[in-house]
């Protein structure tokens, strides 16, 4: 399938796969892209030489292009913003935040910036900066999350920019590809199926609430501090929003999820964790290679496309 996206990245599927902290490591940003889609190895808050050994490591896995996440509001955006330089990643994408103050030194080094967005201004303003291509994410989106949905919000951003983009949020299968491309995208990010790769390196914890999950099984929390995040309803993450109700302040809600995705993906701590995911979480239901994951989401969206 030849998309804007697959002769931008060079790589046989219009996929990336979702840069999540504490998930997105060195084995599933690999076989995603062993498999023909784009892999990502996502920084978070991990110190630069950590994420330097990943890119390694990863590339001791493929000779595929992967790429880096940097979420913008971290300590370490300006760290992991060098390490990008330094390491000749394929591309870069970003979140939480403007990457204009590094645009211009990626470009300078031959790396494509792949910018998320929540709006059509602020795509435009990233078209404006020099952005190769932009993820129109969704509220339907594990993480942190927009207001606007998928369905509402591609079309305007496809409308409104020349530069490719990129669907996200509420994607898990083959008809879901199909409808963003005719939305207007020209590819997809996918999350929330990866949690259930093989590669994927997860608690058991974790993948086993992911697979549990029906569609009413998500939650977002923290609305009111400006960075709602969505992820598995838990004892935890509804003590969260009933903490909300009762007045706690940003700060005190800060304290509470402090450290909450390690405890989730490392530890698959259920009391105190963050498992996050979108809200297509039902429609995860096996264990499976990244590599079947991706071709069977391709095999269908063709069938789908097919029959239009």
């Amino acid at each position: 399938m030849k998309t804007k996206l697959t002769e931008l990245l060079n790589i046989r599927y219009p996929l990336l796969q979702g840069g999540m902290a504490w998930v997105a490591e060195h084995k599933l940003a690999a076989a995603v892209s062993n498999a023909g889609g784009a892999g990502i190895i996502a920084g978070g808050n991990a110190p630069a030489e950590v994420i330097r050994e990943e890119i390694k490591k990863a590339r001791a896995l493929t000779d595929k292009p992967f790429g880096l996440n940097i979420m913008l509001m971290s300590p370490n955006a300006e760290e992991l913003a060098k390490v990008v330089i330094e390491e000749k990643v394929a591309f870069v994408t970003t979140g939480a935040g403007n990457p204009g103050k590094f645009m211009e030194q990626w470009k300078a080094a031959g790396i494509k910036v792949i910018p998320v967005v929540p709006s059509v201004a602020l795509a435009k303003r990233m078209e404006r900066s020099g952005a190769d291509a932009v993820i129109a994410e969704g509220m339907e989106s594990g993480g942190h999350i927009g207001e606007n949905t998928t369905m509402c919000l591609v079309p305007q951003v496809a409308d409104a920019v020349s530069i490719p983009v990129i669907a996200a949020g509420g994607i898990a299968d083959g008809r879901g590809i199909a409808a963003s491309l005719m939305l207007g995208a020209e590819g997809v990010q996918v999350g929330t199926m990866f949690l259930a790769a093989e590669e994927c390196q997860i608690h058991a914890n974790y993948k086993e609430l992911v697979l549990k999950a029906k569609d009413t099984d998500t939650i977002v929390t923290g609305r009111f501090t400006g960075h709602p995040c969505r992820g598995v309803k838990t004892k935890f993450s509804r003590g969260l929003v009933q903490a909300e109700k009762d007045g706690i302040s940003p700060e005190e809600f800060e304290n509470m999820t402090v450290g909450g995705l390690r405890k989730a993906a490392v530890d698959g701590n259920i009391e105190e964790g963050s498992f996050l995911c979108g809200a297509i979480a039902g429609m995860v239901n096996k264990i499976m290679p990244a590599g079947e994951i991706l071709e069977e989401m391709f095999k269908q969206a063709e069938k789908c496309l097919k029959g239009v």
